[in-house]
């Protein structure tokens, strides 16, 4: 059968995850969705002095704290991306782009991730805005679906606000921005929140 995947960038953590618990509701597997989380402030991790590294894997707790239950959500662990800094993430998209650098250690992982979701035919524009998205404090979701799947998939993704790629590219590029650049150095914990102010000063509705 055809499959296609499905992607949003989601401002808030919380529409994300409600995303991922309704697309588990509907029947589709777990091993085909995939959360990736800016977690630079800290805010989804309890234990002091826990370093992020590619193959640091948080603790039983992190699913709990971040709302999981069986589904992809209780699978969180950490992984540090360059230019973005410490994420959380679980999924398939994230055991791809791992699998991609193994042995190249945290430097290969962002390109891993934007191989990963280009190799699953999201536009490579796209894949860099996602990655951006990532770094400027959001949450990727991805899901695997079959093709007559996509259309709820999708619904899903809209009815809790992720974002519509395009525009925010070009909210992103009149910044000046052009593509994500792993050799950044990610945003202080503080420069994040000031990067949340403006996505929501941006963004009617997101608070």
């Amino acid at each position: 059968m055809t499959t296609k995947t499905i992607t949003g960038l989601f401002d808030i953590y919380d529409e994300a995850a409600q995303s991922v618990r309704e697309i588990e509701a509907i029947g589709i597997p777990r091993d085909d969705l995939s959360v990736v989380a800016n977690n630079i402030d800290n805010r989804y991790v309890t234990t002091e002095g826990s370093n992020a590294g590619p193959d640091a894997a948080a603790g039983a707790g992190v699913g709990a704290i971040l709302g999981g239950g069986a589904g992809v959500l209780a699978g969180l662990g950490l992984l540090a991306i360059p230019g973005v800094g410490p994420v959380v993430a679980a999924g398939w998209l994230v055991t791809a782009a791992v699998g991609a650098v193994a042995g190249a250690g945290a430097g290969g992982i962002t390109g891993g991730v934007i191989g990963s979701l280009t190799s699953s035919g999201v536009s490579k524009e796209h894949a860099h805005i996602y990655a951006e998205g990532i770094r400027r404090g959001g949450t990727l979701v991805t899901a695997r679906v079959e093709e007559h799947q996509a259309a709820a998939v999708e619904q899903i993704m809209r009815h809790n606000h992720a974002v519509d790629a395009a525009s925010r590219g070009r909210t992103y590029r009149d910044a000046g921005w052009n593509s994500f650049d792993e050799t950044a150095s990610p945003y202080t914990a503080s420069e994040l929140e000031q990067e949340r102010q403006r996505t929501r000063d941006l963004t009617p509705g997101v608070v």
